[in-house]
């Protein structure tokens, strides 16, 4: 009788804690940019590095990574390439990257472009403050000398805010709110795709999603944030991040002054309500 006993105690501790457990197992992860602890790029320059940090994955593994990486003013690498391709999107500041020769283009906030692996560029900085968001399918994200270039196929992308197409809430199907605009800025054969909305000044609504990879930049202006997983609303300005996994609906509002723009890496479909 006493070993039956302790039995079913041991069965009812079990199950009480796979409850608790689940019960904290959450499907979404929101960073404040006010939250984002600092490091370098180059570890071993110091200071002299660009600053970076991680808001998802680890770019000094072999996996998809999505980080912030900041520059001083007049900052300007040598030529030099990288092992694998990536994406950038300006959050602030002004930033050039081109082939070492070429005259240089500033392009300012909400601009983008993508850089082939093995493409020797240089990359510089022109604003007291300079901030982008860079993202990678692989890793280690590497810098090697431009004598090692190679070609990969791909070709580089520098689309500066002013050539960027926005497309209107009356041209697309999953967007239902008025005032919200929509482009994309790249696609992959692995069903994963880059794209960017924008919230108009008072924009009060929610973005549905059932993809098991949804994760979200805010690249210039500012939200509240809620969910069901928020015990309260949360600011999130430009830089800040958040993800989730499976059926989700994230609460949005933006009470800011000026329209704020998100850029969106998933591989589903979502929709603005």
């Amino acid at each position: 009788m006493k070993r039956s006993l302790k039995v079913a105690s041991l069965a009812l501790a079990a199950t009480l804690m796979s409850s608790s457990a689940f019960a904290v197992d959450k499907a979404s992860k929101v960073v404040a940019a006010s939250d984002i602890k600092w490091g370098y790029l180059n570890p071993l320059r110091g200071d002299k590095s660009p600053g970076a940090a991680d808001l998802w994955g680890d770019r000094t593994a072999d996996t998809a990574t999505g980080m912030l990486v900041r520059f001083k003013k007049g900052f300007e690498s040598p030529p030099h390439i990288h092992n694998i391709s990536y994406r950038g999107i300006v959050i602030e500041g002004l930033m050039h990257n081109d082939d070492p020769n070429a005259e240089k283009m500033w392009m300012p906030e909400g601009s983008f472009w993508t850089q082939p692996a093995g493409e020797k560029h240089t990359t510089a900085a022109n604003n007291v403050t300079n901030l982008i968001y860079l993202e990678i399918d692989s890793g280690p994200y590497l810098v090697k000398p431009s004598k090692e270039k190679f070609d990969n196929g791909e070709r580089p992308l520098n689309l500066h805010r002013d050539n960027i197409v926005w497309l209107n809430d009356n041209d697309l199907n999953d967007i239902n709110v008025d005032g919200v605009q929509f482009t994309y800025v790249w696609g992959s054969t692995a069903k994963i795709s880059g794209s960017m909305i924008k919230l108009p000044v008072g924009f009060k609504g929610e973005i549905s999603t059932n993809a098991t990879e949804f994760r979200a930049v805010v690249i210039n202006g500012s939200v509240e944030y809620n969910s069901k997983e928020q015990v309260k609303p949360q600011y999130l300005s430009a830089g800040s991040y958040l993800e989730s996994k499976g059926e989700f609906t994230h609460g949005i509002e933006n009470k800011g002054k000026i329209d704020t723009t998100i850029y969106i890496r998933t591989d589903s479909k979502y929709q603005v309500n």
